[in-house]
């Protein structure tokens, strides 16, 4: 039987209450109104209209080319298939590279539909952050691998292994909930240090490849779904397809394991 907190529209106070009541959430992406209906019928608490689409809906190699406008299209379809779950949408790359620009995408995103719009980084992304707050735009904001920077960073590589750079994304966690963020997303790093940020952070954190203790989880959708996109399989990734043998049955399955803790586990996860 679904619960009451399984039912209600989730809000930003919501999300809040789900870190003081140690709540899992459970997030996936989806481009399109179908799917959303699906996430949002079985479990789904967060969609985030990512910019991932640009590789997995586009079949681009990065996420670099994706424009503001077509993450607009994505979130306005995804938007009339949700009821309940929260709808987060990516600002693009250099969409966000002042806080005016910023501003003025996230609008777009909001008009589209969005509840909340992500951007990556810290450092002078904290002014952006400061921004957008203050205007009443909730902000998710997102550390560690940060598929923006790919040509900065050489590639997809787990963040935060040596001490420095694992300081400084302790730092950066910090320093986003004090800009105003609402929401955190750490990608690929190791599973002692993201469970280190969680506990110092007073904002929910969701793990990508940043092993189980953080607040909840989030996967690509094709990736949890075992679609082969031509791009490698992150370590992090699960099939839920061939567990829960149906659509709608791979995501209650997903928001099952990701409650209970039982995804994900060490294999899925970087020490």
């Amino acid at each position: 039987m679904s619960t009451h907190a399984e039912t209600r529209k989730w809000t930003l106070p919501a999300l809040a209450e789900a870190k003081a009541s140690q709540r899992r959430l459970v997030m996936l992406t989806a481009y399109d109104y179908s799917f959303a209906r699906v996430l949002d019928a079985n479990g789904v608490d967060l969609v985030l209209v990512g910019d991932s689409l640009g590789m997995v809906v586009q079949g681009r190699d990065s996420t670099l080319p994706v424009t503001v406008e077509q993450v607009a299209y994505h979130t306005a379809a995804v938007a009339r298939g949700l009821q309940r779950a929260l709808l987060i949408a990516d600002l693009p790359f250099q969409s966000d590279a002042t806080p005016e620009r910023a501003l003025d995408s996230a609008i777009v995103l909001l008009q589209a539909g969005a509840e909340m719009v992500k951007l990556e980084g810290a450092g002078p992304k904290l002014e952006v952050i400061r921004f957008l707050a203050a205007r009443d735009i909730p902000v998710c904001a997102h550390l560690g691998l940060t598929p923006q920077s790919v040509l900065k960073l050489g590639g997809y590589r787990v963040q935060g292994r040596d001490q420095a750079a694992a300081s400084q994304l302790k730092l950066d966690a910090l320093a986003v909930a004090e800009a105003g963020a609402s929401l955190l997303v750490l990608e690929c790093v190791p599973s002692p240090l993201a469970a280190a940020v969680t506990a110092a952070s007073r904002i929910p954190t969701i793990g990508i490849g940043a092993g189980p203790g953080c607040d909840g989880q989030v996967l690509v959708l094709h990736d949890f779904l075992g679609i082969d996109t031509g791009h490698r399989k992150p370590k992090f990734v699960q099939d839920f397809l061939v567990q829960g043998g149906s659509i709608a049955g791979a995501v209650a399955a997903y928001a099952a394991a990701v409650r209970d803790g039982s995804f994900p586990d060490a294999e899925h996860s970087y020490a």
